[in-house]
């Protein structure tokens, strides 16, 4: 018996790889048509999936509804093939499973791809598409889960990069290829990692001309046993791992970069050194929850801004890299501070610049830790991660040069994003501008525009699948200047309109502010729409967008803050004539550019700091 899609079965069909491959002569092929089973909860899903079945050329589909996770009236079933993205968002209300799977669990796709595992044939294979998080995460149930596959079933997994099912959905995700008499006579795991697939990433997935598939599939067909062992792994497209490195940390991580060598990364002519052999690595030493705000001296914890402390336990430069939460972010210091104890302190630095080293774990340490952090609510590292990561070593006089170069690029970049982050649109100085000495008359916000209140839709009405009316959930979904589209409803719920101006009514973030640039989007709850009536809608946007902490100290609710219809009707603003209203705005939008030039000048300036980074790990 087969699990697999009808799709792929026509496709190979027509290509003639179903010959070919699996070496089928018609009469077997009839008959693996009628071999191929599906299972689905819903009766409605079944029906259409019958009909779809037939529409391919099965004459007698076999569809079933049934819930493979809640019975197990036919877990002794079993198959030779499974090719499958199961659905991995559990239903509303949860999941109660059978007590027949190895792993307990009430995630879906832990149980999924449990199920399809323990339902292969002893000759059975299977190829699995899942989300990225099987991958690394750290709950029991995904480590138990990881064990049980390097254990019994998987040879191969293949890392996809996001993007690659747009525009239907932007997750990152890998293919796990389990084989059960292959597994059993291999101690290593193929790690294959595909960076492109021949169109770019985006919603559009326009051709590129950059393909990796052909020689990640030339690679498979190969095998472990016919490519290089670990010893003789190199840059490229796979690595092989040992199952027993696979299982030391006890974490069963399948994240490709977790066993990528640091050494591979440089091949040029500056020796790699050990962090731990430049500098002295030690832990802080103060609990974060004992810092003083009025304290003396700077307080270093995982945060992205440090606090104060009313004491110090060093005195030196040093680096500081965050052990937990944002693992592998890295600041610079020199002088008295306190640390948080979750947070290494580098220092007594030998034969490398402080500066130096802190350009090159900015740029490259972060991406490194992170796929071999621990955890899973708080992620952390742990000292041998620092301690092993591996440096280019020019001489002192080398590293100068480049603390010096970088440090130019970087005094522009601060000061470009000094601008982005400053600046807010100021309605009242164009006011004044044009005012000459004036007041413009003040109206209430109610006057001059209609407001709509968002409705709530329930969580299994609308999905991250495009199709439908674009969903605005709350402050989340809100951009610097447009939402952020990731959700789809059908239900026929409020909606706005382009150029509507969307405030966020409900949590911490009441006030935000965003303009629809889309024909029609639905609202929640948390947000309401205004729709100017009687006022240029561009300038009541400008004007809104400076009145934030003005919505925030509006908030009512102790639990949770949120403003009422009468908070933003009740409102004032000015309202000038109509021809400078749009003065006023096509001044903001100059300002605007002005700004977006500076974004643009400090993604410049980061792009040049990366590329000297870069340029010495290749020297």
């Amino acid at each position: 018996k087969y699990v697999i899609n009808p799709h792929t079965f026509e496709h190979a069909s027509k290509s003639g790889d179903v010959r070919k491959v699996l070496r089928l002569t018609t009469q077997e092929r009839a008959q693996l048509m009628h071999n191929i089973r599906g299972y689905d909860i819903s009766p409605d899903m079944v029906r259409l999936s019958l009909v779809n079945l037939y529409l391919h050329g099965f004459k007698a589909p076999e569809i079933l509804e049934y819930d493979t996770l809640t019975s197990d009236a036919r877990w002794n079933e079993y198959y030779d093939v499974i090719l499958a993205n199961p659905p991995f968002m559990s239903p509303k209300g949860g999941i109660k499973p059978h007590k027949r799977f190895s792993v307990q669990s009430n995630r879906s796709e832990v149980l999924f791809v449990d199920y399809i595992a323990e339902h292969l044939t002893p000759t059975g294979r299977a190829g699995i598409i899942v989300p990225e998080g099987i991958i690394f995460q750290s709950g029991n149930a995904y480590k138990e889960l990881r064990k049980l596959l390097v254990d019994k079933f998987l040879w191969a997994v293949v890392s996809l990069p996001a993007g690659v099912f747009n525009p239907y959905s932007g997750v990152k995700t890998s293919i796990l290829f389990l084989d059960r008499a292959r597994a059993e006579k291999s101690d290593s795991i193929l790690f294959v990692k595909v960076q492109a697939d021949g169109f770019d990433l985006g919603a559009q997935r326009r051709p590129n001309g950059k393909d990796d598939l052909p020689g990640a599939l030339a690679i498979i067909r190969q095998g472990i046993n016919s490519l290089p062992n670990e010893k003789e792994n190199v840059p490229g497209l796979h690595l092989i791992v040992p199952k027993e490195k696979i299982a030391a940390s006890g974490d069963y991580n399948l994240s490709m970069d977790r066993y990528q060598p640091s050494k591979q990364q440089h091949s040029g002519k500056w020796p790699m050194v050990k962090l731990g052999d430049v500098c002295e690595i030690k832990t802080g030493k103060k609990d974060v929850n004992q810092g003083n705000p009025n304290g003396k001296y700077p307080f270093f914890t995982c945060a992205s801004e440090h606090t104060y402390s009313d004491g110090y336990s060093f005195d030196t430069e040093a680096l500081l890299v965050a052990g937990n939460g944002d693992v592998g972010a890295v600041k610079y210091y020199k002088g008295k501070f306190e640390a948080y104890q979750r947070t290494y302190v580098l220092s007594n630095f030998k034969g490398v610049e402080p500066r130096y080293l802190y350009d090159c774990l900015e740029q490259r340490l972060k991406a490194t830790v992170s796929a071999q952090k621990l955890g899973n609510t708080m992620p952390y590292i742990k000292l041998g991660m620092l301690t092993d990561f591996e440096i280019p070593l020019p001489p002192l006089e080398v590293q100068r040069e480049i603390v010096a170069e970088i440090e130019s690029y970087r005094r522009v970049l601060d000061g470009a994003k000094q601008v982005v982050e400053s600046y807010k649109p100021n309605v009242e100085f164009f006011l004044r501008k044009y005012a000459l000495g004036e007041p413009w008359e003040m109206v209430k916000l109610g006057e001059v525009i209609d407001l709509i209140s968002g409705q709530h839709i329930d969580s299994d009405k609308y999905s991250d699948t495009p199709g439908g009316i674009p969903y605005i959930t709350g402050p989340a979904d809100f951009g610097p200047v447009n939402p952020v589209i990731t959700k789809w409803t059908k239900e026929p719920k409020v909606s706005a309109k382009n150029s509507d101006i969307l405030i966020t009514v409900k949590g911490s973030g009441i006030g935000k502010i965003n303009l629809v640039n889309i024909d029609e989007v639905a609202i929640s709850r948390q947000v309401m729409a205004i729709r100017p009536t009687k006022c240029f809608d561009r300038y009541v946007y400008c004007y809104l967008q400076q009145m934030f902490e003005y919505f925030q100290n509006k908030g009512d609710g102790a639990a949770i803050p949120g403003l009422t219809r009468d908070h933003v009707l009740n409102m004032e603003l000015p309202l000038p004539p109509r021809e400078v209203q749009q003065a006023i705005v096509a001044d903001i939008e100059q300002e605007r550019a002005l700004v977006e030039s500076n974004r643009q000048l400090a993604q410049l300036m980061q792009a040049k700091i990366k590329a000297v980074i870069e340029r010495v790990w290749q020297a």
